[in-house]
């Protein structure tokens, strides 16, 4: 058994059913995972750090540490829930998770990443931890994309345009009133020939 097969095999769900993601490379897919889990835990120990700000009386910072720590449990939750297998309900939210496109892992874990940066916007361990989360969110946007046509593909499109057989579609409200319109001048009177 080759080394991918092994990481594939033990970063797996049992049960894990990706038709709707086969698009995806696997070492993006398994990219994310791990960037998720790795950053997750950064997020969480570098919270801790934050929290510590209240010896310094700096309460905005202790709120992003407790929100930082909370994230990074969200995010383990949903990409390794092996890590909290102590939690009755944790397989059954990351399942949920886990059924969701790709768009909405996206959006929510750049949504819980950017309110410590707002708050404790100053520190090192917020942009090193929310970063790590930041990071895994900007992945999973990435793979809600989809896969790049084909290099066939594309030439085809950009000969079509070029011949002007496929113009592309647009949606300004001015593109069906005048089929050849010309730009205005206003830097002298119209030349005729």
């Amino acid at each position: 058994m080759s080394l991918p097969n092994k990481i594939s095999m033990l970063l797996s769900r049992p049960g894990d059913n990706n038709a709707q993601k086969d698009d995806v490379p696997w070492w993006m897919r398994y990219g994310g995972r791990i960037l998720g889990t790795v950053g997750s835990f950064i997020a969480i120990i570098l919270g801790l750090l934050n929290v510590a700000g209240i010896i310094l009386l700096d309460v905005r910072c202790l709120i992003a540490g407790i929100w930082q720590m909370l994230a990074g449990f969200v995010v383990i939750v949903a990409e390794a829930p092996c890590c909290c297998f102590f939690i009755d309900y944790v397989q059954t939210l990351s399942d949920k998770i886990e059924s969701r496109p790709y768009w909405n892992k996206a959006a929510l874990y750049v949504g819980l990443s950017l309110p410590p940066f707002f708050l404790c916007f100053f520190s090192v361990s917020t942009f090193l931890g929310s970063g790590s989360i930041f990071a895994t969110g900007i992945i999973y946007g990435i793979m809600a994309l989809g896969k790049k046509a084909s290099v066939e593909d594309m030439r085809t499109s950009a000969a079509n345009i070029e011949a002007g057989l496929g113009q592309p579609t647009t949606t300004a409200p001015r593109a069906t009133l005048v089929t050849n319109e010309q730009p205005a001048s206003f830097t002298g009177a119209p030349v005729t020939y």
